[in-house]
């Protein structure tokens, strides 16, 4: 198993100090996992804790979700993306500030290479795993049993069961666990705290007008089942001093434009904190509300998000495009990825068959397809090293435009992307992890 390699952004005079930590995971995604994550978050918040929540693998929605319930940023732990140092660093400050740190899984707890069990193993993390037990009695101990055992040195410390029928159901699932594995209690089937999903996963919390409410009612119905253990004190160790080391401000006296809305949303925190670190200073803007990229700006990121639900307002939206073409027009550097390169097309067609125009920056066509396109991890061999992150995206394009290089995707057979590069504009499905390579990065927006 690969940890990765890259450069840590953090305080490193944080004195270390043991925290209690959880790992909640699940046998299978759909199980629940943010579900449960928000409303312990909320739990232990509404009692005066300091949570702080970090979600593994690459996922822009949840996060969402769990800043909601937790107050408090969140961010992505992931071996392969960002490193074991990366991930160290990141606990360790953590635990230096926070009463508690949960980590929400990503799949199933064996499931990916590197997996959530990989990270609980290498972090010592206690897990927490969430079951659906809605067509389920006596087997729900067998699975409970199969994920304590199935790695070794695994810490499975409890359960909890979801999609509950009644009382009795929740004793007879109680009764199955074998000794040793604690029960956390369960959460009654109920819709009115259910989260909300669409074709890339969750629906975006700033989407959902009652979801603080959803998140306290899921908080409440975990507490009326019983008392909510704290989880044991994991030490984090400091990352080592290379890991450590202040970036250099390459970037420094760049200002990036950085597009923001319902339409472009899909910002990693640890990509915002890598600009800052080398020296950008950042300021966003709203297509969707056809704000203009702000003046004095010397570069431009637009990042992924859902576009094809906002067609007309995008389209019609002239101040934004024609300061956005004005830019790329002016050589200055660009950005896009996902649904930011989505934006750059001369038409995008959503999955209702609407079609508008786009920005035309890029020669070429989109539509959204009725199924998943590409999935995976992937990694980028750019000239200043290689940068690594990821692609989940149910479009198709076609781009009159031949393709500047390709990612390469991490899993054997994987469908690579293609990169287009027109002057100094950057764009591709896949959604780069900036910590991977901040030398890389920096690259990409230096004017």
């Amino acid at each position: 198993m690969s940890v990765g390699f890259s450069t840590m952004i953090v305080s490193p005079c944080l004195e270390a100090r043991p925290c209690p930590a959880l790992l909640v995971t699940a046998p299978a995604s759909g199980q629940g996992k943010t579900t449960v994550t928000a409303a312990l978050a909320h739990s232990h918040r509404s009692q005066g804790r300091r949570v702080r929540v970090f979600k593994t693998g690459p996922d822009f929605l949840d996060p969402m979700v769990l800043e909601c319930a937790s107050g408090a940023p969140v961010q992505q732990l992931d071996l392969w993306m960002g490193g074991a140092a990366h991930c160290a660093g990141l606990l360790h400050s953590a635990a230096a500030q926070a009463d508690l740190i949960l980590v929400e899984g990503v799949m199933g707890l064996h499931d990916g290479t590197p997996s959530s069990a990989d990270l609980a193993l290498h972090f010592g993390l206690p897990v927490l795993a969430v079951i659906d037990a809605s067509a389920m009695a006596q087997t729900f101990g067998a699975v409970a049993h199969g994920l304590a055992t199935y790695r070794p040195g695994l810490r499975l410390t409890g359960v909890l069961a979801n999609r509950v029928g009644s009382a009795g159901h929740a004793q007879m699932l109680h009764e199955s666990l074998p000794a040793g594995i604690a029960w956390y209690g369960a959460l009654p089937r109920g819709e009115h705290y259910a989260l909300p999903s669409r074709h890339l996963g969750l629906v975006q919390a700033g989407e959902v007008g009652d979801m603080a409410q959803r998140i306290a009612a899921a908080a409440q119905a975990l507490g009326d089942s019983g008392a909510l253990p704290m989880p044991p004190a994991v030490d984090f160790d400091a990352p080592p001093t290379s890991a450590s080391a202040a970036l250099p401000s390459t970037l420094a006296g760049v200002t990036i434009a950085i597009a923001r809305d319902a339409a472009f949303s899909f910002l990693y925190r640890s990509n915002l904190d890598t600009l800052r670190a080398l020296g950008a200073e950042l300021c966003f803007f709203s297509p969707l509300a056809n704000q203009p990229v702000p003046a004095g700006a010397h570069a431009l990121y637009l990042p992924g998000g859902y576009p094809e639900l906002h067609l007309p307002a995008l389209a019609g939206n002239t101040a934004s495009r024609e300061s956005i073409c004005a830019h790329h027009a002016a050589g200055r550097p660009l950005v896009a990825e996902c649904g930011g390169m989505l934006a750059l097309l001369e038409s995008l067609t959503d999955a209702a068959g609407h079609r508008a125009p786009m920005l035309g920056l890029l020669p070429g066509q989109g539509a959204m397809a009725d199924r998943l396109v590409n999935l995976g991890m992937h990694s980028l061999a750019l000239p200043e090293g290689e940068v690594r992150g990821h692609t989940f995206h149910h479009a198709r394009i076609d781009v009159r435009l031949p393709a500047a290089l390709h990612t390469q995707a991490q899993r054997h057979h994987g469908q690579p992307e293609p990169v287009f590069r027109k002057g100094r504009l950057f764009a591709s499905f896949m959604h780069l992890y900036f910590p991977s390579n901040p030398a890389a990065v920096a690259a990409l927006f230096k004017p």
